[in-house]
């Protein structure tokens, strides 16, 4: 799983690709596949911690200034899932975090506390807005439901202060580490895709995605 997630980062061909792993089977898969990955310390908190602490032992000096997360259990991710991110931070100065939404169409989905929903300020054209909050809660009212997924692109500085700070009261009380990046004033925007990425999170996940994939699919 985490060499396609390589192929899908290298295919969108935004920069260099390096897997941050917490342990060393992970690297040693990637390494025989031909990538590039580094082992971090196991205990760090949070898979932005292992970004930050990879780019900030591989690019000491700063060349890189955004950062883009994509998680390894998402092994089918559209590479413009990822340039649309790049995008977001060079159309909006503003934008500190840039990350995907999708609109939520199952019912069950609308109360499923395990899909996070976004509540945006929409741009005017409907492919973008500037995230409000994030929640696990139900929504009401009429409207489009957007269901967040973890795709994140940070400037490196966003970053760094993101990490450094201590989990918010927002972040405990829905466990969704991006509400402390809105508690500490940073911009969020997402983009609009139409389809969102499969995400093995569960046994039946595995299933869906080994279906997937038998199907020659590599998206």
């Amino acid at each position: 799983m985490i060499v396609r997630v390589l192929r899908c980062a290298e295919a969108a061909a935004v920069g260099p690709v390096v897997v941050a792993a917490g342990d060393t089977e992970i690297v040693e898969a990637v390494m025989m596949a031909g990538g590039r990955a580094v082992l971090t310390d196991p205990d760090l908190p949070s898979g932005s911690d292992r970004v930050l602490a990879v780019i900030n032992q591989i690019d000491p000096g700063g060349r890189h200034d955004v950062v883009i997360n994509l998680q390894g259990d998402m092994p089918f991710v559209a590479r413009s899932l990822l340039t649309n991110c790049a995008a977001l931070l060079d159309e909006q100065p503003h934008c500190d975090i840039a990350t995907i939404v999708s609109p939520v169409t199952r019912a069950e989905d609308l109360s499923n506390p395990n899909l996070p929903k976004a509540v945006l300020a929409m741009a005017a054209d409907g492919r973008s807005g500037r995230a409000l909050y994030f929640t696990r809660s139900t929504l009401y009212g009429d409207g489009p439901v957007w269901g967040h997924y973890g795709v994140y692109a940070y400037r490196r500085q966003a970053l760094a202060r993101f990490c450094a700070a201590p989990p918010s009261p927002l972040e405990r009380r829905e466990k969704l580490e991006q509400l402390r990046a809105l508690e500490l004033g940073l911009t969020i925007w997402a983009s609009v895709v139409a389809e969102p990425p499969i995400s093995v999170d569960t046994p039946a996940d595995l299933e869906i995605a080994r279906a997937h994939a038998s199907k020659g699919n590599r998206q």
